[in-house]
Parts: structure tokens; sequence; C-alpha cells
């Protein structure tokens, strides 16, 4: 039904997790929770709605995530500065 989430924060992923990259993991966590690829018409809304509220939230926990000693301060547009924790 939908292929593995992967990691999104640096080292494991190459470079900074853009806004794409969290948007296609909420895409993935929503439709392996709801069981539907494409959801009906009927539960579009809620489908949808879950998957900003599930990418708003991966992009939070990136941001104040610290990898090392090192607190990533991420942009979900794509931009990441580190500042010594």
């Amino acid at each position: 039904m939908c292929r593995s989430i992967k990691t999104l924060r640096p080292p494991v992923l190459p470079h900074e997790a853009t806004g794409d990259d969290i948007h296609a993991a909420a895409l993935q966590y929503v439709r392996k929770v709801s069981g539907f690829r494409a959801p009906a018409a009927h539960n579009r809304e809620v489908f949808d709605r879950a998957v900003e509220e599930v990418a708003e939230a991966t992009a939070r926990l990136l941001a104040g995530l610290e990898v090392r000693g090192t607190r990533a301060v991420h942009d979900p547009h794509g931009s990441q500065e580190a500042h010594g924790a």
C-alpha cells in the first residue's frame, strides 16, 4: 500500500528535509494509518487535514531535535541553520 517512511534528519538524510519531504512522509503516514491510498470524497477533508497536521508536527519535531549537541533550527521550506547547544 505505501512505501517506507524515511528518516528526515541529517546525517541519515544527505540534505535537510524540505517541505516536500515532510509532506510526503506525512501523506505516507496518514495513508498507512487510515488504510486508504486515496480517500473517498466523503473522507477527503479529514484525510487532508490529518496530512497537514502530521506535517506541521513533523516540522516542529525536526526543528526541536538536537543532533550530537547541536540544535537544528529547521524551516519547513527547506533552509536550515545550526546553533550550538
